[in-house]
């Protein structure tokens, strides 16, 4: 779209899978529009001076209470720029996705600073299957793929 009274952003996501292949999303709003809600993979803003990895797993501890070194999260899987609204400012974000397997997280909201108190609501774990299925918002819109095509790769022919 390359609004040009969009501000620029870089951010860090990650795709927290679990033993049972499901991927973590968070429940939000935006401010400006608190009836609509939607998921979203963990992540976020990269603060001054930090690299994706660094924001991504600053960003996971947060947001899910989980602490992981940045060495941990590899080399980024994915990487998109998107462009979308939020609390009535429009942003163009270039965001590094990460790909993080855990056995299983009780997720822990506890980190979340004031406005993700406002606007995230909820978590679940989704499954390929259920995210293609839903009729529920959620970003990236070609999360289900992505997830899919990266457990694929992991597994050995």
């Amino acid at each position: 779209m390359n609004r040009p009274d969009a501000t620029l952003r870089r951010a860090a996501r990650v795709l927290l899978v679990d033993a049972s292949s499901r991927v973590l999303m968070l429940r939000g709003h935006d401010p400006a529009r608190p009836d609509q809600r939607y998921w979203f993979t963990v992540g976020g803003g990269l603060d001054d001076g930090e690299t994706p990895a660094q924001g991504a797993v600053r960003e996971l501890f947060e947001e899910t209470g989980l602490r992981v070194s940045a060495e941990a999260l590899g080399r980024p899987v994915f990487h998109e720029a998107v462009e979308f609204p939020f609390d009535g400012a429009w942003y163009r974000q270039e965001q590094d996705f990460f790909l993080l397997r855990i056995d299983s997280w009780e997720v822990d909201f506890a980190g979340h600073k004031a406005l993700e108190r406002a606007t995230v609501d909820a978590y679940r774990w989704w499954t390929v299957d259920e995210l293609r299925g839903s009729e529920e918002r959620y970003y990236p819109a070609a999360l289900p793929d992505l997830i899919a095509r990266l457990l694929r790769e992991e597994t050995p022919c």
